[in-house]
């Protein structure tokens, strides 16, 4: 039912933005041990997995958007597995900055908004825009975790190990959603959607 749908909606938006996530998967990184990084480097480390922290608050936001506007069953099922797979993400992230005594970004109500209202006009403009949503949208993600691979302390196995995972599931949703019937988007509006992830990586990397 719609409503019992969009319960749970609230309820993931509310714990997503407070906090109160925990993985369904074990930590790719193992149990926490000892790391010796420089200050610099545990706070550029602590910077890019705010980042990474804040895109899979907008993959929250984004999946249960898509799966409440999704015309078909089968569809909703794939898009609420990529959001507890992104869940995963989510509490690895968090927990990684706790460990580099770091904090989430200031700004996760506003990213959880926007990606949410962005995730309903997908939804809205039917299954396969919805599914080339994700295709790009991934891919993109895809890339910039690939991007902090190359940036992160090479003494950072900790946060590695957990990007690398996370950059596994990220392509596998794209495969997903392409082999499901996702339609190509304009190049236009590929264009704006890294823009907007620009300002949004940016912006999170300090704030």
């Amino acid at each position: 039912m719609l409503a019992d749908r969009l319960i749970i909606s609230v309820d993931n938006a509310l714990r997503t933005v407070a906090g109160a996530v925990h993985a369904g998967r074990p930590n790719p990184a193992g149990p926490a041990a000892e790391e010796s990084l420089a200050p610099e480097e545990k706070r550029l480390a602590g910077a890019l997995m705010r980042v990474n922290h804040v895109g899979e608050v907008c993959a929250q936001a984004l999946y249960q958007a898509q799966a409440l506007t999704a015309r078909s069953e089968d569809l909703r099922r794939q898009m609420e597995v990529a959001a507890r797979e992104e869940g995963d993400h989510l509490g690895w992230t968090q927990q990684r900055l706790a460990e580099l005594d770091d904090r989430t970004s200031w700004l996760n109500p506003l990213w959880y908004a926007g990606a949410f209202g962005i995730g309903l006009l997908a939804g809205r403009l039917g299954d396969r825009v919805s599914l080339g949503f994700v295709v790009e949208t991934e891919r993109q993600v895809e890339q910039h975790l690939a991007s902090h691979m190359e940036r992160l302390p090479a003494g950072d196995a900790r946060s590695r190990a957990i990007v690398e995972v996370m950059k596994q599931d990220e392509a596998r949703h794209a495969d997903n959603a392409l082999a499901a019937g996702a339609r190509e988007l304009p190049q236009p509006v590929r264009w704006l959607m890294r823009a907007a992830a620009k300002v949004m990586t940016t912006t999170a990397h300090r704030i």
